[in-house]
């Protein structure tokens, strides 16, 4: 549902792009494999992405992709680079909170009306679940065994296009040198009324980044935060308030941690204190009406050209080093990476959930994506 690009940053910079109880900790920076996972099978695709181009226009022209996000123009950038470099190739590329698209996907599956060939979502426990029930394909695109372990299924079933991570961000130029250096600083006295939001409650990669701020500091800091006077809003809106001015803090979002001087915003990864990450997951159905274009979709936002110029700096692929003064998310000793896990425990998930809302209350406002019904791209 969620992604670490406000729309104003979008549009400025033209990106492409279960624990259990509360109580048990996982391992920061350990890879989680959901359960269904099977031994390698098959081989990495061979074909150029030129090659598959001329495969993808003889198959057809259309290719439908349900993408998980918080507003249209998020991946305005992605669309225009894959049609610049896929001439004929028609694109419809569709975002909405996670949470919509699986179902409404399932919705689909159930009325035998499936629109898109291929979804990247954050919520991850749908892919075991529809590789199991056979909706899957097995598939494994060129650069496929350079992917992080804990970012893909090995069977090929599914493919992380992005890597996320999630902490706070604030304004450079607001915060000046008093900018806050871990989450305990987030209920200090002087940042109340100056910080923006997202409820925990309405998208999964901000409750489990709230979950283990409760696992290392306990609900008192939960009780302190929640008396800072703070905005809560949907989606990538904090992120816009802190862009904006409107506030100084962004919490329950993504970003880089690395400053410079067209940057007026950055992510905190604190030494000793939580910051969670995850891949973005990607899958082809079996039903797909236009499969070899999604392959030649997964190909591309695998390959090594795009992977180098995510917004965030940080790859899926073992093999892309990331910036100076920045590491794979897989080698920061306080980063945890078991959201697949995470997600996997349905029933602790909505137990979080109605319990965040007795401290911060009733998630409101718009669904920032617009309300986009039943068959989006049809």
């Amino acid at each position: 549902m969620s992604s670490y690009l406000s729309r104003r940053r979008v549009l400025a910079t033209g990106t492409a792009l279960g624990l259990g109880a509360l109580g048990a900790t996982a391992t920061p920076a350990t890879a989680a494999t959901p359960a269904g996972s099977t031994a390698t099978a098959g081989a990495e695709e061979t074909r150029t992405l030129d090659e598959l181009h001329q495969a993808a226009l003889a198959e057809g022209d259309k290719l439908v992709v349900y993408a998980g996000g918080d507003f249209q123009a998020q991946q305005e950038a992605t669309r225009q680079a894959f049609r610049s470099r896929f001439p004929g190739i028609d694109l419809t590329l569709i975002v909405d909170y996670s949470k919509f698209h699986d179902v409404r996907v399932d919705n689909q599956f159930a009325t035998d009306t499936l629109v898109p060939d291929l979804v990247q979502l954050q919520t991850l426990h749908n892919f075991p679940r529809w590789d199991k029930e056979g909706r899957l394909l097995h598939y494994k695109p060129a650069g496929f065994s350079k992917v992080y372990d804990g970012f893909k299924e090995q069977n090929g079933s599914c493919v992380a296009v992005q890597a996320n991570a999630f902490s706070f961000i604030y304004n450079i130029g607001a915060a000046g040198a008093d900018a806050p250096k871990t989450p305990l600083d987030l209920i200090d006295p002087k940042w109340k009324g100056r910080i923006a939001s997202r409820y925990p409650h309405d998208d999964d990669a901000t409750l489990y980044l709230f979950t283990k701020y409760v696992e290392q500091y306990g609900w008192k800091w939960v009780t302190a935060y929640a008396a800072q006077d703070n905005e809560y809003l949907r989606g990538g809106l904090p992120v816009d308030a802190v862009l904006a001015g409107q506030k100084t803090i962004a919490v329950g979002v993504g970003g880089s941690p690395l400053q410079s001087a067209a940057s007026p915003t950055r992510l905190v990864v604190p030494d000793g204190h939580p910051v969670i990450a995850w891949g973005q997951r990607a899958a082809i159905f079996k039903q797909a009406k236009n499969p070899t274009a999604a392959k030649l979709y997964l190909n591309w936002q695998l390959s090594t050209a795009r992977q180098q110029t995510t917004v965030n700096g940080w790859s899926v692929r073992t093999d892309v080093t990331p910036p100076v003064g920045m590491k794979p998310l897989w080698e920061y000793p306080d980063v945890y990476l078991d959201f697949p896990r995470f997600m996997a425990d349905r029933a602790e998930i909505e137990r979080l959930k109605q319990t965040f809302a007795l401290y911060f209350g009733e998630v409101k406002g718009e669904a920032t994506p617009g309300w986009l019904g039943l068959h989006p791209g049809a």
